[in-house]
């Protein structure tokens, strides 16, 4: 993560030294938490944290519910109610996972749809961007699989469906439907698939998740203005950044702001002008007062 300049880890003490110099662990965390980040970053640059305590927490609550759970066609409902009603607290872990999978999906929305508002997918950040959308598309396996394993009607005709799409793809839709199903129907063998694949999943996105935090890493965080940094050669760790005057930095935010397009519909809606309900100015008391004073000053300038 050397990408960005910024003061690195010094071993202080003799155990930090003997262990930097053999496992530079301590080093690795102290850069990535202390990054410089810009001064102006709003309340839209929370739901990476956010994602990263839903995925945390999804992990934590799934392992403890495949301790209890049975990945059979016949015992797939009953080890539920098993988690339900007789596992000390089961009931508070399975809807923790159920619920902490709704606000993993709100939060990832939210996220995207900052990137797309502020720029975040444009260079140099292509990269960060292409692996968020990979996270995406295992999440939304990963929830669809998640779905299924209770063994409900819905989780059995949703299964169903779903995989009849892929059946739809022309010429290799057919064999990858059989693929999923591990057969010509759903059965036993689709719910030990789904079951693997659920388990196996999140590991990969965390996996990713790290690659994503060290590419974003490595090329700086964005911000509401859109202003790259630039590293100047001549001193090392001096950050030089284009100069904007007050007035154009107050105009960049409020032009960022989300609320800027109503409060500009709001101003419009309400000014006679810029709408253009009085194209006759003549009448207008705003423009015949100036002309007014120019006059009265006139007379007095002659005057004297």
């Amino acid at each position: 993560m050397a990408g960005i300049p910024h003061d690195h880890f010094e071993p202080k003490t003799s155990g930090q030294r003997w262990l930097h110099s053999r496992l530079p662990v301590v080093g690795l965390l102290y850069d990535t938490l202390m990054l410089p980040t810009p001064k102006n970053l709003n309340w839209m640059w929370i739901w990476g944290i956010v994602l990263t305590f839903c995925l945390a927490l999804q992990i934590i609550t799934g392992i403890v519910l495949v301790m209890h759970y049975t990945p059979h066609v016949d015992m797939a409902f009953a080890s539920i109610e098993h988690i339900m009603r007789n596992v000390n607290g089961g009931h508070m872990i399975r809807y923790l996972h159920m619920n902490g999978a709704s606000l993993f999906f709100i939060a990832v929305y939210a996220h995207i749809f900052r990137g797309l508002y502020y720029g975040s997918y444009k260079a140099p950040r292509e990269v960060t961007w292409i692996i968020g959308m990979l996270i995406y598309l295992l999440m939304m396996g990963t929830a669809f699989m998640g779905y299924v394993l209770p063994w409900g009607q819905m989780s059995f005709w949703g299964a169903t469906v779903i995989t009849g799409l892929f059946g739809a793809i022309p010429f290799i839709g057919e064999p990858i439907q059989t693929l999923l199903l591990g057969g010509p129907a759903v059965d036993n063998a689709t719910l030990n698939r789904f079951f693997s694949l659920h388990y196996l999943f999140p590991f990969l996105i965390a996996g990713l998740v790290i690659v994503h935090i060290w590419a974003f890493h490595t090329t700086g965080n964005n911000n509401p203005m859109g202003v790259a940094s630039g590293c100047a050669k001549a001193a090392p760790t001096v950050v030089v950044s284009p100069a904007l005057s007050t007035a154009e930095r107050r105009r960049a935010k409020l032009i960022k702001d989300p609320r800027f397009p109503f409060m500009f519909m709001v101003m419009v809606s309400n000014n006679r002008q810029l709408v253009g309900r009085q194209m006759d100015y003549h009448s207008g008391r705003t423009f015949r007062q100036p002309i007014r004073t120019l006059k009265t000053y006139a007379e007095l300038t002659n005057s004297k």
